[in-house]
């Protein structure tokens, strides 16, 4: 099955929500490839997962003041921060049978082809089970997937720098996750590709498309119409309504 690669562009958080869902959609009746994207926030965002509490998770008054999207994702995992500057995003989506059946084997899939990619800039990163990157024992890249009529969605990201201080302005980190750690704060816990290599974004980008289309046949694409019309009829309706936001 020939694959789609649609190259870096920026959206907004409901506008690359709305696209992930609208491609799931076609990818489920037939009308889409399997589709590998990268992409970026524009404004900065945090996402969090299909089950958590906004309120909770995020301090959205300082979103508000500084500009800083807030969005509910159809996938589980966490929340997070997507700087604009300092972040490269991915989504895989494809029919289920291309992927593992077991939820682990899968994570290990994509996250193996983002260790690819670093080890193409020269940086040795580890696959941590379930669903993250490390280097140097660090978090690099975390990712979050789902299944969903028959098709499979993981998207995920990979830090090119970090934004410590908004970071964690904008992110509520419960105490409790950092019970039995062995580094004290959630700082501490992770890394970005400026801290251990000099590589640009463009050659980021570059080594993660070399590693995400290894051994797939593909073409270089864009979206049809209808699909982006249907990603800014989710991206409106959904994915930017409190209702959606904050619904738990």
């Amino acid at each position: 099955m020939r694959w789609r690669f649609v190259d870096f562009e920026y959206w907004s958080a409901a506008m690359n929500m709305g696209i992930d869902e609208a491609v799931c959609e076609g990818v489920m009746k037939g009308t889409s490839p399997p589709t590998i994207r990268l992409y970026g926030w524009k404004p900065s965002a945090v996402s969090i997962g299909a089950f958590q509490s906004m309120n909770q998770e995020v301090d959205y008054r300082t979103c508000v003041l500084l500009g800083i999207d807030v969005v509910r994702r159809r996938t589980g995992g966490g929340a997070v921060y997507h700087d604009q500057h300092g972040e490269i995003t991915y989504s895989v989506i494809c029919p289920e049978e291309l992927m593992p059946l077991d939820i682990n084997a899968a994570y290990r899939e994509v996250c193996g082809r983002i260790v690819d990619a670093l080890a193409i800039l020269g940086v040795k990163g580890v696959f941590a089970p379930v669903n993250d990157v490390l280097v140097d024992g660090r978090k690099i890249s975390g990712s979050a997937q789902t299944r969903r009529n028959g098709v499979f969605l993981q998207h995920g990201t990979i830090l090119l720098s970090v934004d410590r201080k908004t970071m964690f302005r904008v992110l509520k980190v419960p105490s409790q996750k950092l019970e039995g750690r062995k580094l004290a704060s959630p700082e501490d816990r992770i890394i970005s590709l400026k801290e251990v290599c000099h590589a640009s974004k463009e050659e980021v980008l570059n080594a993660m498309k070399t590693s995400f289309l290894k051994g797939r046949t593909w073409d270089e694409g864009t979206w049809r119409d209808d699909e982006l019309v249907r990603a800014k009829v989710l991206a409106e309706q959904r994915y930017a309504s409190r209702d959606w936001n904050f619904s738990r």
